[in-house]
């Protein structure tokens, strides 16, 4: 027989009303109360039981987080500051990866059938993602760069964040400023549309053979790209590198090809992964605070599943350039 809270309770000396606020995180537990419920839950290997505790509140305690890609270091974190966030919310994270809109679609589909409680989804482009007008649409909240004014969003200033970085590559000296990344996503779209606004303010050229494309942003992908310019092109004075995880690749290459960085070419990234500060150099990179992003978009999700009818909201979650050893001025 599984065991109950009432058998929990029964172990740990407490009552069953106890025992549900430490597995719910409804309200607060002392620490020595909490230590005994939780070593009663393992000794009992509790599960709770989700499908009775929807039936009383007609929630699953469920939420998805759907991201496009789960390889990336960068997903990794951002799951990471969600399934922490959600703990403390006394909710608990299905984690999906939505290459393509099918998924999203399926995802939709399950929420609207109580399946999970809500959905929080990271659309790649605007023309493919399933939160579309005419779409019946759970609780559901959008993150990143794609926003349709349909759901509720938590972002942050792509344009401007790349900007900034390319501006304080100018101000270092740097000309010739080339970016990779290129390729057909809403991500990549608006941080060259920063990086070019910050060009043309500077009176800088933008030649062709700065735009340089890549096929995958990680690490492989950004390789492939740097390779193929070197043996194309020559170097240029800087390379902004559209994710920390190209950037790793870019790194590599350069320094394969006896390039040195910041020397020879200073190299910058996007994201702030963990990774970022252990390369070598260091990488300058875009930060902007993926714990907010995390909280913000559960709360807003939380309050669309207490009323699917209410405002929708924007949230713009801040960033910061983070300077390291990967870039110095030109002399």
């Amino acid at each position: 027989m599984r065991a109950t809270v009432k058998d929990v309770a029964q172990r740990a000396g407490v009552s069953p009303k106890t025992v549900s606020n430490v597995v719910n995180g409804t309200f607060p537990v002392s620490p020595e109360t909490r230590s005994r419920v939780e070593q009663a839950l393992v000794e009992l290997d509790y599960v709770p039981n989700l499908s009775a505790r929807g039936l009383r509140n007609g929630r699953t305690g469920v939420v998805a987080l759907a991201l496009p890609d789960l390889a990336t270091a960068y997903s990794a974190e951002v799951a990471h500051h969600f399934v922490v966030a959600a703990q403390q919310r006394g909710l608990s994270v299905q984690i999906e990866e939505t290459p393509g809109d099918h998924r999203e679609h399926e995802l939709l589909s399950r929420a609207r059938a109580q399946l999970i409680d809500g959905l929080i989804l990271n659309p790649v482009r605007l023309e493919t993602s399933a939160v579309q007008r005419g779409v019946s649409l759970p609780p559901v909240v959008l993150i990143g760069e794609v926003d349709q004014h349909l759901a509720d969003h938590v972002w942050h200033d792509n344009v401007a964040a790349s900007r900034e970085m390319t501006t304080m590559l100018i101000e270092e000296g740097h000309r010739r400023i080339a970016v990779l990344g290129i390729m057909g996503s809403e991500t990549s779209r608006l941080r060259e549309a920063g990086y070019r606004q910050a060009m043309a303010k500077a009176g800088l050229e933008m030649p062709p053979d700065l735009s340089i494309a890549t096929n995958d942003w990680n690490p492989a992908g950004g390789a492939a790209a740097m390779h193929r310019h070197l043996n194309e092109h020559e170097l240029p004075d800087a390379v902004f590198c559209f994710t920390d995880a190209m950037a790793i690749g870019a790194l590599s290459v350069l320094w394969a090809e006896g390039c040195r960085v910041p020397d020879d070419v200073s190299v910058v990234g996007y994201d702030d992964v963990m990774d970022a500060s252990y390369t070598v150099p260091a990488l300058t990179t875009v930060r902007f605070e993926k714990r907010d992003l995390a909280e913000t978009a559960l709360d807003l999700l939380i309050q669309r599943i207490a009323d699917n009818e209410r405002e929708i909201s924007s949230v713009m979650v801040r960033h910061s350039i983070v300077r390291r050893r990967s870039t110095r001025p030109r002399g």
